[in-house]
């Protein structure tokens, strides 16, 4: 996994992102069919209208690596939502996560298992962002630029789960990965972050979960055409908050195009509810969460028995300390170890 610190300037930012791709010679197939350019090219547009830097970003990169700008941006905005040739793309879609935040006793903890092709594991990024004008945060990706998972300076959790759609029912707008990088920039709390995804174009089905250092957390559960807002399960412990490859309220599952091939979603979230209820995450959240992420209490990880599909990366974000615990590869296999650049970060204002 890649550790980079990107500040400053949007353009500046992609500049240096682009430098980088040119020195280890990384190239993109940018293969795309006529559906995935004009999805792409309206996608753009929306995307320059809410958020512009951005924009400037993805241009500093392609100027950089000398490749068309409208065309490279349309291949990110596909991502997670229309990349259906996957043999012929890089990154295939996120099909296999899972993602919750708890509070308890006045601790608030974020947890997610990133489960992707082991081919990918290798080029994701961990990366701390200083943007001008804009919030600092951490963010996870299997990509760059956007992402499936971040904190942000405030103690702002944010994080996506894919959820399959039929082609017919997508539209232009923000892909989940973009939504996720929006929100940890633009978004302060939980409330905030509510409000600024209800006015977004969705371009497809995916779940974004909002948790906040308050405690406050929601799921809201996205098509192109509809949004809810999923509440937090309330338990003598606290409160829990969890999202899979499904839509989870009986309004929204009829949206829901996986016909059940998604990777076990029902099992993985029974384990996160059935774990916190039933008091097995305690007083050392930390160290429990990660017993719960390696699937010591049921079936998170295990997908053994699964060609080409595994937990990428594991994470666990401290909402109040802003520091974050990392297993960079199947947690059953490899150690938390603690990232503390976001804290640092901001303790030096």
């Amino acid at each position: 996994m890649y550790h980079l610190r990107l500040k400053g300037d949007y353009y500046q930012m992609g500049v240096k992102r682009g430098n980088i791709f040119q020195k280890a010679h990384i190239s993109f197939p940018l293969q795309l069919d006529d559906f995935q350019l004009e999805h792409g090219k309206r996608s753009e547009e929306i995307l320059r209208k809410f958020f512009p830097e951005i924009c400037e970003e993805v241009r500093g990169v392609s100027d950089t690596i000398g490749t068309d700008y409208l065309h490279f941006i349309s291949w990110m905005l596909c991502m997670g939502c229309c990349m259906y040739n996957l043999e012929n793309n890089i990154p295939v879609e996120v099909r296999g996560c899972t993602a919750f935040a708890y509070s308890s006793n006045g601790r608030t903890i974020y947890g997610r298992n990133n489960d992707l092709p082991p081919y990918l594991r290798g080029g994701s990024k961990s990366e701390i962002y200083a943007p001008k004008n804009g919030n600092r945060f951490n963010i996870t990706t299997s990509s760059f630029i956007n992402g499936e998972e971040g904190v942000n300076e405030h103690g702002l959790a944010v994080a996506m789960t894919f959820v399959m759609t039929d082609l017919e029912k997508i539209k232009a707008g923000f892909n989940s990965c973009f939504i996720v990088r929006y929100l940890l920039e633009k978004a302060g709390n939980t409330e905030q972050a509510v409000s600024l995804l209800m006015g977004l174009p969705v371009a497809s089905n995916c779940n974004i979960l909002l948790a906040d250092k308050k405690g406050n957390m929601v799921v809201v559960e996205c098509t192109p055409i509809l949004k809810k807002v999923r509440a937090a399960e309330a338990f003598v412990n606290g409160s829990i908050v969890c999202t899979v490859n499904s839509f989870t309220s009986n309004e929204m599952k009829p949206y829901d195009d996986a016909n059940g091939n998604d990777y076990d979603s029902h099992k993985r979230y029974r384990t996160v509810i059935d774990s916190f209820s039933s008091e097995r995450i305690k007083d050392e959240y930390i160290e429990t969460t990660q017993h719960l992420l390696k699937g010591d209490y049921g079936f998170m990880c295990q997908y053994d028995n699964e060609p080409d599909f595994e937990t990428v990366w594991s994470s666990i974000f401290d909402l109040d300390s802003l520091v974050i615990y990392r297993a960079e590869g199947d947690p059953r296999k490899n150690k938390f170890v603690t990232d503390s650049r976001l804290y640092n970060l901001i303790r030096r204002g």
